[in-house]
C-alpha cells in the first residue's frame, strides 16, 4: 500500500471515529467561553449564596468564567424553565431543588417544563430544617409543642416562605405524621415570614439554617426541633423529631446541579468531577458550612436515584393531602 493511500485510509478512520462519538469533540474544546449558571431565585438568598461561593472556584478549574444569572419568579419556575429550554451544549447549568425538581410537578396542574428536561450533574449541599417558634408563644419544648398541636386542632398557625416550598411541605408531613391540624399562612419569601414570627403575628414556622441560625443565635426565635436524622452541629442541644417520637422523619432543603437534557455525557461527567472538587476546596467548604449548609456532593446517577424516590414519596403525600399551588 502506497503512503498517500495509507494516509487517506487513516484519515477516513479518524473522521469516522469523530462522527461516531460527537461528545468527544465537545469535551475536547469545552469550555471555550463563559458558562451561565441559572439561579431561579433572587440574589442574596441561600441558593444564590451557594452558587456564588462555588462559581469562582469552578471557573478557575475549568479555565472560564462562570456567570451567575438570577431569574427569580413563580417559586423558581421561571428560571428553571429558562434553563430547561436552553441549548444542551454545556454552557448552561442550573441549580435544582425540592420545589423545581419534585414538588411543582404535583402542586401545579401544568408546568412549562418537565423535570426530566434537566439532567442531573450531582448533589451540592442541603440546608437542614428547623421547627422554630416565637419565644413568647408559650412553647417550652418540642414535645410540649407537638402535644399542644394535637390537643388543639386549628388553634395555631404556621408561616412559610410560600406554597410548595420545602418548609411548607415539611410542616405538612409533620401534620400528617402527628395527626394534627395547624393553619398554613404562606408568605412571598422567607424574610416577611420570619419577621411576622419574630413579631408574634404567627407563632411558628419551619426555617432553614441559612435564614434561621442568625435569628436563633440572637434569641429572636427559639428552635424546638430539627428535621434531620441526626442533631446538627450548629444546634447540638436541639433534639430531632425522631427523638420526640416522630419516627423516620427527615426533610431538608436540598440543592443539586443540573444541565439541559441532551448535554454531551463527557461534559456532564467533567462537570460532576469539577463540581465535587470545587466543593471539597477547604475555603469553599468552610464558607458553605459557616452559612449553615451541609455539603453533600455526589454524581448524576446518585442524584437521579434520589429524585425518583423523592418524587414517589412527595407526590403521594401531596395527592393524599389535597395540596395545590393553584
Amino acid at each position: 500500500m502506497t503512503a498517500p493511500l495509507l494516509n487517506r485510509r487513516l484519515l477516513g478512520i479518524a473522521l469516522a471515529g469523530a462522527l461516531a462519538a460527537p461528545g468527544l469533540a465537545f469535551a475536547d474544546t469545552w469550555p471555550s467561553k463563559p458558562v451561565r449558571w441559572v439561579v431561579a431565585y433572587p440574589a442574596g438568598g441561600g441558593s444564590d449564596f451557594l452558587a456564588r461561593q462555588l462559581a469562582p472556584q469552578l471557573g478557575k478549574q475549568l479555565g472560564q468564567t462562570i456567570v451567575i444569572d438570577n431569574r427569580p419568579g413563580a417559586a423558581g419556575i421561571i428560571g428553571t424553565d429558562n434553563a430547561a429550554k436552553s441549548p444542551p451544549d454545556g454552557y448552561t447549568i442550573v441549580t435544582g431543588d425540592n420545589g423545581a425538581m419534585v414538588f411543582h410537578s404535583a402542586m401545579y396542574k401544568k408546568l412549562p417544563y418537565d423535570p426530566k428536561d434537566l439532567a442531573p450533574v450531582g448533589f451540592m449541599a442541603r440546608f437542614p430544617l428547623i421547627l422554630a417558634v416565637n419565644p413568647g408563644a408559650g412553647f417550652t419544648s418540642g414535645k410540649q409543642l407537638l402535644d399542644e398541636l394535637k390537643k388543639n386542632p386549628g388553634k395555631y398557625s404556621y408561616a412559610s416562605p410560600g406554597i410548595g416550598s420545602p418548609h411548607h411541605l415539611a410542616m405538612e408531613l409533620l401534620k400528617d405524621r402527628t395527626k394534627s391540624f395547624v393553619v398554613h399562612v404562606p408568605y412571598r419569601g422567607t424574610a416577611l415570614a420570619v419577621q411576622d414570627v419574630i413579631s408574634g403575628q404567627v407563632p411558628m414556622m419551619v426555617l432553614d439554617t441559612a435564614a434561621g441560625l442568625p435569628q436563633i443565635r440572637s434569641a429572636k426565635v427559639k428552635a424546638l426541633a430539627v428535621m434531620s436524622k441526626k442533631r446538627i452541629p450548629s444546634l447540638p442541644d436541639v433534639p430531632t423529631l425522631d427523638e420526640l417520637g416522630v419516627k423516620d422523619f427527615e426533610v431538608t432543603a436540598w440543592q443539586g446541579l443540573f444541565v439541559p437534557k441532551g448535554t454531551p455525557a463527557d461534559i456532564t461527567t467533567r462537570l460532576t468531577a469539577e463540581m465535587n472538587k470545587a466543593i471539597a476546596t477547604p475555603e469553599v467548604k468552610a464558607k458553605l458550612e459557616d452559612f449553615g449548609l451541609e455539603v453533600t456532593p455526589s454524581d448524576g446517577p446518585a442524584l437521579a436515584s434520589f429524585l425518583q424516590k423523592e418524587t414517589t414519596f412527595w407526590h403521594a403525600l401531596i395527592k393524599e393531602r389535597g395540596l395545590s399551588a393553584e
